[in-house]
């Protein structure tokens, strides 16, 4: 009851007015946020836009209707294929990992206006646990939300402003697989998007990219292929030091007696 009275006002109320702010000093609201997974989702991409293109305003808007290759002229698509999240049945309160989570943006880009819109559907999985029709929303680290956000700003590069966007990120690399993916249970399965999963040999490679500056510094300042600064070596001096103590000591004592 209390919903419909609350439609029945905003339909009296009629629609907003668009002509108010200006679209110079429009800017997409930053407070209305469904679930706290939302409100990060958002918080992560305004910041992360107003460094990247501090001159074009851009929403980010959940539609939980969006679907695949459906796209209004001057729209673009990009689908995050292998996202990791966490997903927690609202019947039974079992949670259980995914590795599979699809994640689907549309987004367009008004370059008069320098306004840009994002619309953007995380597709759900059911409780293979109780069995009930129940799709639930997956939650997420924020770590791996700005990961996800930062493949999403390089697709917006590309796509939208004509730019090379950089390598997009692999979110997977960490997370282990635990078993198959169960397509039955899977919302964007059973909407036909098939996504896959990157192969040990990708996420070998991702991973040595991520370690690859801080573990080639020590080799580059030793110059050679020792690093006479790490453990081994400082037990090896170590154990040096106290042998010529000892000879020294040594040395002393027969010359006394």
């Amino acid at each position: 009851m209390m919903w419909k009275m609350l439609e029945q006002q905003l339909g009296e109320a009629g629609p907003p007015n668009k002509s108010w702010p200006p679209g110079d000093l429009w800017k997409p609201s930053r407070t209305m946020c469904t679930s706290l997974t939302t409100c990060e989702w958002k918080k992560v991409f305004y910041e992360k836009m107003e460094v990247a293109k501090p001159a074009d305003s851009w929403e980010l808007i959940i539609d939980p209707n969006l679907k695949p290759n459906e796209l209004v002229p001057g729209w673009k698509q990009y689908l995050e294929q292998h996202a990791s999240g966490r997903f927690h049945c609202s019947w039974c309160w079992h949670t259980w990992q995914s590795a599979h989570v699809v994640i689907l943006f549309h987004m367009h880009l008004d370059h008069a206006r320098r306004m840009g819109s994002v619309r953007m559907r995380v597709f759900k999985q059911l409780c293979y646990e109780c069995g009930t029709a129940r799709l639930d929303e997956s939650s997420m680290l924020e770590e791996n939300i700005e990961g996800l956000v930062d493949n999403l700003i390089t697709s917006l590069r590309e796509q939208c402003y004509g730019e090379d966007g950089g390598q997009y990120r692999i979110h997977v690399a960490s997370r282990p697989d635990r078993g198959p993916h169960r397509a039955e249970f899977c919302e964007a399965c059973q909407e036909g998007i098939v996504h896959w999963k990157p192969s040990e040999k990708l996420l070998e490679e991702e991973a040595t990219t991520d370690t690859f500056s801080e573990a080639s510094r020590p080799r580059a300042q030793s110059g050679s292929g020792y690093n006479f600064f790490s453990l081994r070596w400082c037990f090896f001096w170590a154990s040096l030091c106290l042998l010529l103590g000892y000879l020294q000591f040594s040395f002393r004592s027969s010359a006394f007696l």
